[in-house]
């Protein structure tokens, strides 16, 4: 019997008509005979709204903080009481909610009063969301006469103790996943568990990182050696550009690995660039699928995918970057220069996207955030210092891109109307990237979209799409 984990993020349990829908599609892989792991993510905005009674608590608005969690209180309690309504059922269910927010709030007082929000703090209170949407989807599965058991994610996805983007223990987490859930499934269970939440060594609560949900299907999905991975979002898969900029954007049927990986991290929103690292070490394949349109085959992500005769896959777009310029002529060359210089973003646990090197200055890219003042005082004893805000970086993937004659020149001429503030196309086959003013960025992925994806290869991208839309 084959195994899947189906993952489900927060639009597709977001209310009753949106967990309906999850439940008909799990009944669906339950009906042909699949084993059956379910992750959930918290109900849509909930994981904002608990960040910012967090937010407020610390900032002594205990009033605020309440008010936030008693709207979140009768919205949990509302979805529930419309999808489950056997009375025992519903009683219990809603005696769980209730008991969940007194517990929330009086974390919430507990903040109010000490004033200092750690990253353990909101690492707990933040895991309310998930906690509560898997308990209330397991609760409505039942209901749906889908056999569900609920487990605790906490006590199978064990992570070291860096709270608010802990790293999982690859080991435990096997160990875990064999004693609580590899037996519900062999009794036939549906195996309902929350995202992006876990717990350290010691009991105490972890999370994941923003897009975690995505992260704890992996890894479930590989500590099982599932037989797929499925993402199921609110999208039809992964697509060769922004829709809402490119309104002929096709979707992409397969894609490799590596490739989803490199538009995961520079931008993509389908995917969380962690997600698919578990699914890699055991080449699980992964599915990106839509729940508002279950019938669609969606996106397949596979180890090495089939030869595309179209040079680039997809157009990815991360912006709200900045460039930090330093400029310093005697020093470039000097023995561990670069090193002093990344020292010092490791320090501020900045990531850099992308670097340019000259004879006399080096440009590097990161995400612009309230470090760069800091940083860049930082890097001012070793050199002149400047940065600029505002930035995007456009990712071009496609397989064997370094090894195509003229493939730059083209690029450029496509986007010929856009100034190129730095260039990246020599440290991977598969990616092209550079930056330019954020202002320029739809402009410049709708040229190229235009330029790349005129004749598509067929076997690789959703052309029938594109026809059904130019004949309506």
């Amino acid at each position: 019997m084959s195994l899947v984990v189906m993952k489900f993020g927060g639009t597709s349990v977001e209310d009753p008509t949106a967990i309906n829908r999850t439940a008909s599609i799990v009944a669906g892989r339950v009906a042909a005979g699949k084993q059956t792991v379910v992750v959930v993510s918290a109900m849509a905005k909930v994981t904002d709204l608990l960040l910012r009674a967090a937010g407020s608590a610390a900032q002594g608005d205990r009033t605020g903080a309440l008010a936030i969690s008693s709207r979140l209180r009768a919205r949990h309690r509302d979805t529930a009481c419309a999808l489950v309504k056997t009375p025992a059922s519903a009683s219990a269910l809603c005696n769980h909610i209730e008991e969940e927010f007194d517990s929330l709030d009086e974390i919430l007082r507990g903040l109010a009063a000490i004033l200092e929000l750690t990253p353990r703090i909101s690492d707990l209170i933040v895991s309310y969301g998930e906690r509560l949407s898997s308990r209330m989807i397991a609760a409505a599965f039942v209901e749906r006469e889908i056999q569900a058991a609920h487990v605790d994610s906490r006590t199978v996805i064990i992570t070291d103790s860096q709270f608010q983007k802990a790293a999982p223990i690859d080991a435990l987490i096997e160990k875990r996943a064999e004693e609580h859930l590899r037996p519900l499934l062999k009794d036939g269970k549906v195996v309902v568990m929350g995202g992006f939440i876990g717990s350290n060594e010691e009991g105490i609560t972890t999370t994941l990182g923003r897009g975690g949900s995505d992260f704890t299907g992996a890894l479930v999905g590989g500590a099982l050696t599932a037989d797929a991975i499925e993402i199921w979002t609110d999208v039809d898969g992964i697509m060769t550009s922004d829709p809402r900029v490119c309104p002929d954007a096709l979707r992409v049927k397969v894609i490799s690995f590596e490739e989803a990986a490199e538009l995961a991290y520079f931008g993509a929103k389908v995917l969380h660039p962690a997600t698919i690292l578990p699914a890699v070490k055991k080449s699980i394949p992964v599915y990106v699928l839509n729940s508002r349109n279950p019938s669609n085959e969606g996106t397949r992500i596979i180890s090495v995918a089939p030869h595309c005769k179209s040079p680039f896959k997809s157009i990815a777009v991360k912006k709200k970057l900045s460039i930090i310029d330093v400029v310093a002529s005697r020093m470039l060359m000097t023995h561990g220069y670069l090193k002093a210089i990344f020292d010092i973003f490791d320090k501020h646990q900045c990531p850099v996207d992308m670097v340019s090197t000259s004879e006399v200055s080096v440009s590097l890219t990161v995400d612009s955030n309230d470090k760069l003042p800091l940083i860049a005082a930082d890097l001012s004893k070793l050199a002149d210092v400047n940065y600029e805000g505002k930035k995007a970086l456009v990712c071009l993937v496609g397989e064997d891109i370094r090894g195509q004659s003229g493939m730059a020149a083209q690029v450029f001429s496509a986007i010929k109307h856009v100034n190129v503030r730095m260039i990246s196309q020599g440290a991977s086959e598969i990616n092209m990237s550079f930056m330019i003013e954020e202002d320029d960025a739809d402009e410049a992925v709708r040229s190229l979209h235009a330029a790349f994806f005129k004749d598509p290869d067929p076997s690789i991208f959703d052309v029938d799409a594109r026809k059904a839309i130019v004949s309506n």
